[in-house]
């Protein structure tokens, strides 16, 4: 068995491509969930704005790549708006339940054949990151070079998708910080924890969740944005209900209301992935046999990671609610 070789991909997952999208989708649900205790399970429709944004600027409407940052920030926003405007003066439950079906509304029409000229139906889109990978290559990255460090090999196209990815992640992750520093974060934090006393207080409830449930599908559409452009390809199923709960995964496994948390949670979530996936495989070169029955095939190990994966989080939720990073008293949502 080669552990090392499995070690040495878990690095490279930990700090690779999906985490860096996955933290930026991670730190949005944080502002929403976190600080404002919003239960969002419809992050993956905020990507999908961002990323269909990106894709149908070349793509469908012939203009630069450029425009679809302003194209996704419009379509999250107004995702954004659609979901909260009827839910959020309700019970958390009933935003829960907008949240997860709009996402899925959402996938549901980009990949449908009516809307398949303005979204690429089942084949999405393609053909619109060339200019982005360009900015790459006149600063001297070339994409078939492979570019070394410690035991980090990547090729000249991911290294310039990482190197914009992690600022991403750096300035959100700032920004974020600093707005749960000041007046409004305390105000969206006090909502979180009781908010009639904060209308007791003369705020405006209903304005601070929709501001936070905005600014935080704005922040997952940028991770999108960075999938559409890393992959060079927009496909509606990469938007599913999963992909929403392994981002929350991530999150929880950091700790809520913790900018680090948001950040590492996903890290470590690619890492660990990578390692049992990985480990099982190298498992599987020399399978265990009991009688004629097979203790571990090569088609059970996506399974078996989640299988893994997920007693994991159930240890962790049982000895550590609050994540590795987290606080208990952040999880103390409407004073429980």
């Amino acid at each position: 068995m080669d552990i090392g070789a499995v070690l040495e991909n878990a690095i490279l997952q930990f700090v690779g491509f999906n985490a860096c999208y996955y933290a930026i989708a991670a730190i949005g649900l944080n502002v929403q969930f976190g600080y404002a205790g919003l239960v969002n399970f419809g992050q993956a429709g905020f990507m999908a704005a961002g990323a269909y944004g990106v894709g149908q600027t070349v793509s469908i409407f012939g203009i630069s790549v450029w425009w679809g940052i302003a194209i996704g920030i419009g379509y999250s926003v107004f995702l954004g708006l659609l979901m909260g405007a009827p839910t959020l003066r309700l019970r958390a439950d009933y935003l829960a339940i907008v949240t997860i079906a709009s996402a899925e509304i959402v996938r549901l029409v980009v990949r449908s054949v009516k809307f398949r000229d303005q979204f690429g139906g089942t084949d999405g889109l393609k053909n619109f990151a060339q200019k982005f990978q360009q900015v790459g290559i006149d600063l001297g990255l070339q994409p078939a070079k492979d570019y070394g460090f410690w035991i980090f090999q990547f090729s000249g196209r991911t290294l310039w998708n990482l190197i914009v990815g992690w600022s991403f992640v750096a300035i959100f992750g700032v920004i974020v910080w600093s707005l749960m520093k000041s007046p409004w974060g305390r105000v969206l934090k006090a909502i979180r924890e009781d908010e009639d006393a904060v209308r007791s207080l003369g705020k405006n409830v209903y304005s601070y969740k929709m501001q936070a449930l905005v600014l935080g599908g704005v922040i997952g559409s940028f991770a999108g944005m960075m999938l559409a452009l890393g992959n060079a390809n927009v496909q509606p199923d990469n938007f599913s209900r999963d992909l929403t709960f392994f981002v929350l995964t991530g999150l929880v496994l950091g700790g809520v209301a913790k900018v680090t948390g948001s950040i590492i949670g996903p890290m470590l979530f690619w890492g660990v992935y990578a390692f049992l996936d990985g480990l099982l495989r190298e498992l599987v070169d020399k399978p265990v046999r009991i009688g004629d029955f097979t203790l571990l095939q090569s088609t059970d190990i996506g399974v078996v990671v989640f299988m893994v994966m997920g007693a994991l989080m159930v240890l962790l939720m049982v000895y550590r609610p609050q994540g590795l990073f987290g606080n208990r008293k952040e999880m103390a949502f409407e004073g429980r």
